[in-house]
């Protein structure tokens, strides 16, 4: 069995698997198991499996090649190849948790596996408009608290007190976090 890791495609059950999560499991005098949360690429549905160290787990590799986001029609994200340019269409089930960081024209990396458009990685950084938050108190200049804020994209993060409607702002798409307010 490979070492599973986050991020890594499998096959089970005849289906290709991203892993999103896992947690290595150590028995008293069994054998070690593996508790995962793996994503299907072609429905997007997540499940918690658990795997023995005996069983038989195919990885697959992954290709990257990166791409631009050209338009979003309704359900259907359209990105073109920046080498081939040839097209790339993902429904918005595919790509459910990556949605709330892309914009048109940004630029992504499409994962492949088998020759096959499988998901997408928006950059590691992202700057994004706040366009909807409670206003901040006078005063409320240094890190303390937190309030929920709506970005263009129509995600929500939490954000610092003193950031206000109408700013531009940096945030890591690996773990949702606030990075800094982005100067215009």
């Amino acid at each position: 069995m490979p070492d599973i890791r986050s991020g890594m495609a499998i096959r089970y059950n005849g289906e290709i698997y991203l892993v999103v999560d896992f947690q290595h499991i150590h028995m008293g005098r069994g054998g070690a198991t593996i508790r995962t949360k793996i994503k299907n690429v072609k429905t997007g549905q997540v499940k918690e499996v658990s795997f023995r160290s005996s069983d038989d787990i195919e990885e697959i590799l992954l290709k990257r090649k990166s791409a631009t986001l050209s338009y979003i029609a309704g359900d259907e994200y359209h990105f073109m190849d920046n080498e081939t340019f040839e097209e790339v269409v993902f429904s918005r089930d595919q790509i459910e948790d990556r949605i709330g960081y892309l914009k048109e024209g940004m630029e992504v990396t499409i994962l492949y596996a088998d020759d096959e458009p499988i998901s997408i990685e928006p950059p590691m950084f992202v700057e994004l408009e706040v366009v909807e938050t409670d206003p901040g108190l006078k005063g409320d200049t240094a890190s303390g608290g937190s309030k929920p804020a709506k970005l263009e994209t129509g995600k929500v993060i939490q954000v610092p007190l003193f950031v206000q409607v109408g700013d531009v702002i940096k945030i890591d798409t690996r773990s949702d976090k606030y990075i800094e307010r982005v100067k215009k």
